[in-house]
């Protein structure tokens, strides 16, 4: 098993020149949220219901080490609304989890669950660990633990985890296995992104990928720039950011520059991306690979193309590069790549900007398909769950377009008042329990 550093979007990428750590991914979410919420006119009650997490829970994970030494980890699972469904998100195991970033990341789920119309809220759990220095029954040792301290909160009509930077599939079969001991009988559907001999999905390892593709396409329909020939850069190529590029490459784009955690490439003539995965796949890198000239990995976000992809963590883009960006289009494979500030340089420049929640949706879109199937013990053909992703993708980049038409106002806000809308709407109609 290999762990990589990955997100929703890609391999982890050290943090682009001029980006600010510090920065709070909590109050970056809120501060759209709160931009929506006004232009909404949410009631004012409703408003602070809806932009706090409702449950926060820490556990202590105390690990019998391969030396024989004890250690403990710190974990965290962050419930931000249950209002359309179970709780849904990624575990990330990762050395720079932070119980403000797993409440911004249950919040973007939130948010996420509602702009694609899925019947689920948003979740998120992380532990502090490094899992590139873990031997894999450390990592066993710490992904049970974690789950037996959260029996009471997990389940398929409560919560309902996925993989995230440093899991993978066999971090869910872990967590699924002693769930299921727990409950003594096997339960597949209370995680997503398994292995699929054991109630994963077809299709799923491609969804995010395939989705940021759809969402770029549907956004160069609306602004003249056609995937076909376009100029692509791609920040991060891990999962979501290697899949992305081979959908690209697919629909005729050019992808002249892409970076992982080691450095970038680039080629302006466009890169060979089916051996370019070849070679990812033996090297671990992009690093080095033939036909390829080296790229300072802070200029891939500025380089010269048609469509960005940001696909690495948060805060990539800030308002110190914000300014350089040359993209048309920037589609955000990643969960918060873009400060607000940079937000509004990008806006004044005319850069369109496709947010995360609704960008990287794909995701947790075929995460919700993996869970029906799973539910009623039939499963679908790859063809079938890439149909099924394609209309909702379309439907939803649709809804967004038409809400940023009718406010004037910028995708990103316009998915956000799509999300707040639909919850608000469901906590309504279910009324205040008191």
């Amino acid at each position: 098993m290999t762990f990589r550093h990955e997100s929703t979007s890609g391999v982890l990428q050290h943090t682009a020149k001029g980006a600010a750590p510090a920065i709070n991914p909590f109050e970056e979410m809120a501060n759209r949220f709160d931009q929506a919420a006004r232009l909404l006119k949410l009631d004012p009650g409703l408003t602070k219901v809806l932009r706090e997490p409702i449950k926060e829970i820490k556990v202590a994970i105390p690990v019998v080490m391969d030396d024989g030494r004890i250690e403990l980890f710190i974990g965290y699972r962050v419930h931000h609304n249950i209002a359309r469904g179970p709780a849904k998100g990624g575990i990330r195991f990762d050395p720079h989890v932070s119980l403000d970033e797993v409440r911004a990341l249950a919040s973007w789920m939130t948010w996420k669950c509602a702009v694609m119309n899925i019947p689920f809220g948003g979740g998120k759990g992380g532990v502090i660990c490094d899992p590139l220095k873990l031997s894999r029954n450390e990592l066993e040792r710490i992904t049970r633990r974690y789950t037996a301290e959260l029996m009471d909160f997990f389940g398929p009509e409560k919560d309902v985890p996925a993989p995230d930077v440093g899991t993978d599939s066999q971090t869910m079969a872990w967590i699924m296995d002693t769930y299921s001991m727990h409950m003594r009988h096997t339960v597949t559907s209370v995680v997503t992104g398994k292995p699929v001999s054991i109630g994963g999905s077809a299709g799923r390892v491609e969804a995010t990928g395939r989705g940021v593709m759809i969402a770029a396409r549907e956004a160069g329909k609306a602004h003249g720039v056609p995937l076909k020939d376009a100029r692509v850069a791609i920040q991060g190529f891990g999962n979501v950011g290697s899949i992305s590029a081979k959908m690209f490459y697919m629909e005729g784009s050019k992808i002249i520059a892409v970076s992982d955690v080691n450095g970038a490439i680039q080629n302006k003539k466009g890169l060979d991306v089916p051996a370019l995965l070849e070679y990812m796949a033996k090297k671990k890198t992009v690093v080095g690979f033939p036909g390829s000239i080296p790229l300072d990995a802070d200029d891939l976000l500025t380089i010269d193309c048609d469509i960005l992809v940001p696909a690495a963590l948060e805060n990539q883009i800030t308002a110190e590069n914000a300014k350089d960006i040359k993209a048309k289009i920037v589609v955000e494979g990643a969960n918060g790549p873009t400060t607000h500030d940079a937000d509004e340089i990008l806006q004044k420049k005319g850069v369109i900007v496709i947010p995360d929640i609704l960008a990287n949706g794909g995701g947790v879109t075929v995460s919700y398909f993996e869970w029906v199937q799973d539910r009623m013990g039939f499963f679908w053909r790859e063809k079938e769950v890439n149909e099924r992703l394609e209309e909702m993708m379309v439907q939803s980049f649709g809804d967004v377009r038409d809400m940023a038409a009718a406010h004037k106002v910028s995708y990103r806000i316009a998915a956000y008042m799509v999300a707040i809308q639909r919850v608000a709407h469901d906590m309504q109609v279910r009324g205040l329990y008191a």
